[in-house]
């Protein structure tokens, strides 16, 4: 889970599993997989950097990394 802040400064949780692409359009727009967009005031990188650092905490990242060694 990361913490975003909404345009009108109210901050919220959001299941970063749940995330399909980010945009600068020119703010910050975040798709889920069931296709709802969220519009942020972090930027882009900020967004990226809060989800490298869940999956580092959860250990996603690591397991990507295995499956990826192990298929080649």
């Amino acid at each position: 889970m990361i913490t975003v802040t909404r345009l009108n400064g109210e901050p919220f949780v959001l299941n970063a599993v749940m995330i399909e692409q980010i945009q600068a359009l020119p703010d910050t727009t975040v798709t889920l997989h069931n296709g709802k967009k969220i519009v942020v005031r972090e930027s882009v990188q900020e967004v990226v950097d809060q989800i490298t650092v869940f999956y580092q905490k959860v250990g996603i990242q690591r397991s990507l990394k295995e499956v990826n060694e192990t298929s080649e």
